[in-house]
């Protein structure tokens, strides 16, 4: 049976980026991989930044959207199609907003209980992880972490040196709350994500698998509270957005927003939009579209459309 990685975290967590660098190290040793992108939203910007993997040996097939339909059907299909092409290994990145054990149940369904089995599932979390989340934040970051073979660390070129325990003791209370009967010890932590891996933190990351943990599912999930709102040709500059998100960000009458994400136009190719609260980055791009999404908890969409008309001050 082919052996499924899921490769998960929060929004914003860094999980792309790791899933390129853990495609290529798999490439690398000579496997033939699938990859299934899902993006929440109805556009994946996500799966533009995967472009630069081999094709010869690395199919990229996304699954629009993060509600229960995609999660239950349209993942189900695609992975069933992926099985039958006989690939050595199989990699899903979720949504940031996805419960861990919805993997296992997918897996255990037929005809996938024949065809696939879980390989390794890996937590991404974010090193400048802030103390104050919101009780579904809280739950995500538990729930992701509670079978994870490894926490994998995004950002520590931003973070202290004491990042890791201290993000490490966050998701043991987490999993506390939860009554999980799991806590993550430091050898489990692997605090580098990007390309900078070493062929040693490769091996061990594919060798992970996961664990077999219990605690309480909540249903902080169900109130369908994340959503995602979409803005096409803002006509807006990289700097301009960043200027913009900063006020959303800070303004709570938006909601609580998690993400501000995708392409402005450049001079030269396009300016990739990754934003998130206290970290707001703008990466030179030759690929994009020129949309921006904005994902949170209730957001209010006149509001922030608001702040995204052309003609809104900043100042």
């Amino acid at each position: 049976m082919i052996p499924v990685d899921l490769i998960t975290g929060m929004l914003g967590s860094g999980k792309t980026t790791f899933l390129r660098a853990y495609a290529q190290k798999l490439i690398g040793r000579g496997m033939s991989i699938g990859i299934i992108e899902n993006d929440y939203g109805a556009i994946n910007i996500d799966r533009l930044l995967l472009g630069d993997l081999d094709e010869e040996v690395c199919d990229v097939e996304m699954v629009i959207g993060g509600d229960e339909d995609c999660r239950r059907r349209r993942l189900k299909t695609k992975l069933i199609s992926m099985a039958m092409c006989g690939y050595d290994r199989i990699l899903i990145e979720p949504s940031g907003v996805y419960e861990t054990d919805e993997f296992f149940d997918l897996l255990q369904e037929e005809p996938l209980d024949r065809l696939c089995r879980p390989g390794n599932v890996i937590a991404l979390a974010d090193a400048s992880l802030g103390e104050e989340l919101s009780p579904s934040e809280e739950y995500l970051l538990a729930e992701q972490a509670a079978c994870a073979g490894r926490v994998v660390l995004s950002h520590m070129d931003e973070a202290g040196e004491e990042a890791a325990e201290r993000v490490r003791s966050h998701i043991n209370r987490a999993l506390a709350a939860i009554h999980a009967d799991r806590r993550i010890r430091a050898d489990e932590v692997l605090a580098r994500s990007g390309p900078g891996l070493t062929e040693e933190e490769f091996t061990g990351l594919a060798r992970c698998s996961y664990v077999s943990a219990s605690y309480v599912r909540l249903q902080v999930l169900k109130e369908h509270a994340y959503q995602s709102l979409f803005f096409f040709h803002p006509g807006l500059s990289g700097e301009e957005i960043r200027a913009r998100a900063e006020k959303i960000f800070a303004d709570p009458a938006c909601g609580r927003i998690s993400r501000i994400k995708g392409f402005a136009p450049a001079e030269e190719g396009f300016t990739e939009i990754n934003l998130r609260p206290g970290q707001m980055k703008l990466t030179a791009s030759p690929a994009g579209q020129d949309v921006i999404i904005v994902i949170g908890e209730h957001p209010d969409e006149e509001r922030i459309s608001a702040y995204f008309d052309k003609t809104a001050q900043t100042e």
